[in-house]
């Protein structure tokens, strides 16, 4: 069976091919345990922003198109909310948490422990692209668990309760605001994360 069919197999060939790059060029398992969590951090990473840029490019224009057009025989938004929205939601949120603690993580490794967290959120001792890669990463978390997932849950219904349609256009509003800022934020995010390692 060709791995490629299934997301599992395909994962697993990409972490195959990576380790074989690891241990076939490059330092082998003590650059591998070196690399690690900035590995993991950029990995899911790539998922959050990938996500948001998805929401922010592709989702929310084409629910807007498809609500303009259910009144003349489209099929309006309610595959897409029902069943995409739900499952980028979830990858979203804990892509978001899961790149934050290992951004985290990184910081420390960077600094020798607990010292880099606080030197990168303090911009101390060479810390100053990151922390504020770090900062910026962390108002666009808040915004994702705090303003984005709370209100798509009434957007989409999926808190089992009912709400008027003010209450749904004021959450969508919010969402769409805290989704932009994210995405602005993304920008300068990924060039002090880039630009730490490229002396920016």
């Amino acid at each position: 069976m060709n791995p490629l069919l299934t997301i599992k197999g395909t994962l697993t060939v990409g972490f195959i091919l990576a380790l074989a790059i690891v241990f076939t060029m490059g330092a082998g398992a003590d650059g591998l345990k070196a690399a690690a969590m900035t590995w993991f951090h950029v990995m899911s990473g790539v998922v959050w922003i990938g996500l948001l840029y998805y929401f922010n490019f592709v989702q929310v224009p084409g629910v807007g198109r498809a609500l303009a057009e259910a009144n003349d025989g489209g099929p309006g938004p309610a595959a897409i909310n029902k069943y995409i929205a739900p499952t980028a939601l979830l990858w979203f949120r804990m892509a978001a948490a899961l790149t934050w603690l290992t951004g985290v993580s990184a910081l420390a490794s960077l600094g020798g422990g607990m010292q880099g967290v606080i030197d990168g959120f303090t911009f101390s001792n060479g810390m100053a692209i990151i922390g504020m890669g770090a900062w910026l990463g962390t108002i666009m978390l808040f915004n994702v668990w705090v303003l984005i997932w709370p209100n798509q849950k009434k957007i989409l219904g999926l808190d089992g309760k009912e709400h008027s349609a003010e209450a749904i256009a004021s959450a969508k509003k919010i969402a769409l605001l805290a989704s932009r800022t994210n995405t602005a934020l993304s920008i300068p995010m990924l060039l002090c994360m880039v630009g730490y390692a490229h002396q920016l």
